[in-house]
């Protein structure tokens, strides 16, 4: 396993990243009556999960990285309500968002990991120790 020198390493963070692409391409093709709606809360929901991934690495305390930390994970299940109604209301195909509802899940366990070693760490070598194993349930994402 490669160093972590920094957020750009994670794993998790590089997920987030993804998912954001994702959300964004996805939009794209939504009406334009609703870029202020649900494209809107779409693109933000899916940019804070690696943004506060980021800002809580920069944080000099155990406390506050596991705020924000937290943070994406309310930011993560905010996006994945969002996109099952832009689904439930026909504005993306189900076969466009079930991809990105699974790839919300593993992230979603990669998050509850890194808060449990988070947790469990006294100094930063030991957090990024393990911390992005796929979950044993779900297929690793490339």
């Amino acid at each position: 396993m490669d160093p972590i020198l920094s957020y750009r390493d994670l794993r998790v963070w590089k997920v987030g990243m993804d998912i954001a692409e994702r959300v964004y391409r996805l939009t794209k093709s939504f009406p334009r009556d609703e870029l202020f709606g649900i494209t809107s809360q779409l693109r933000r929901a899916a940019v804070s999960i690696p943004a506060n991934i980021a800002e809580g690495y920069g944080r000099d305390s155990q406390g506050g990285y596991i705020q924000y930390l937290k943070v994406a994970q309310g930011s993560l299940k905010e996006l994945e309500t969002h996109l099952m109604l832009s689904a439930r209301v026909d504005l993306a195909a189900e076969n466009a968002v079930t991809p990105l509802l699974e790839l919300c899940d593993h992230e979603g366990k990669m998050l509850a990991t890194l808060i449990t070693k988070v947790r469990a760490s006294t100094v930063r070598e030991d957090i990024t120790e393990g911390y992005d194993a796929a979950p044993t349930d779900i297929q690793p994402y490339e």
